[in-house]
């Protein structure tokens, strides 16, 4: 159901942690907030918090890149305008495993499935210009190993989360170059170190940081006037700093472009 003028936010793993804090500061300021989670009884818990209960939940399981591809359709089909998208949906699996589509679960959860969505959904993000996508990534980052993208050699958690991390950073210098002009700006960030989520506290024990400070830097890339306009950025917190340099390498860049075309398929093709 459309919710007349008022910007619409789409905002990935929105159920808990920081998701869900930047979902009620969005609608606190106006927007119409799409919450998503892979629980519908965690969404609609999330959505009775919102004015209004929010502009509607979607229920994906990102480990399955068909489950995201349907709930871009659903999105693409409902609404008429998409102003602000906030990947921040993401996991840390101790153990190595598989998505439904045999990539490496960590890959697949953290950034696949955000490559996808956002791809899907920019033709609704261009309509509804001038558009922000914020990809919420980490200051732990690894480069990818493109002998062996799906760590089948040797797996680390860690090193997995790291990876999949650095690679929304690229994917964000890559999408702010390709589609300069657009209307739609990219930029990605590092909310807060070990802030205090259910995620950190099972995987580090102790958080060093409130979830709080982390919806502030999300909320600065994803609304403050002076970044209108800037794309293919990367913050820590609320201040710029240098990508870095694997992001920064177009042909690193390029690689991983196309490695996300090839293990998204058919799956890209407009819907």
């Amino acid at each position: 159901m459309e919710t007349g003028s008022a910007k619409t936010a789409l905002v990935t793993g929105s159920t808990a942690g920081l998701g869900r804090g930047v979902a009620r500061e969005l609608a606190r300021r106006g927007y119409a907030v799409i919450l998503h989670g892979r629980s519908e009884a965690r969404c609609r818990e999330a959505a009775a918090e919102l004015p209004g209960g929010g502009a509607g939940c979607l229920v994906a399981d990102f480990s399955s890149l068909g489950e995201v591809r349907k709930m871009a359709g659903e999105i693409l089909a409902g609404r008429g305008r998409l102003d602000l998208l906030v990947n921040n949906a993401g996991i840390i699996s101790r153990e190595r495993r598989e998505s439904r589509e045999g990539v490496e679960l960590t890959l697949a959860v953290n950034y696949l499935s955000h490559f996808l969505l956002t791809l899907l959904l920019l033709p609704l993000l261009r309509r509804s210009a001038p558009a922000r996508v914020v990809n919420v990534a980490s200051a732990a980052q690894s480069p990818l190993d493109f002998s062996d993208p799906m760590m089948e050699r040797s797996y680390d958690p860690m090193e997995a989360y790291a990876r999949s991390k650095l690679a929304q950073v690229s994917f964000t210098l890559e999408f702010a170059e390709r589609f300069a002009g657009s209307g739609v700006c990219a930029n990605a960030l590092h909310p807060a170190s070990l802030m205090d989520t259910r995620m950190v506290r099972e995987s580090f024990g102790r958080p060093m940081s409130s979830v709080e400070e982390g919806v502030r830097a999300v909320m600065h890339l994803a609304t403050s006037p002076d970044l209108e306009g800037v794309s293919g950025r990367y913050f820590d917190g609320t201040r710029e700093a240098r990508p870095h340099p694997w992001a920064r390498d177009p042909g690193a860049r390029e690689r991983l472009w196309e490695l996300s075309e090839g293990l998204c398929g058919g799956l890209l093709e407009p819907l």
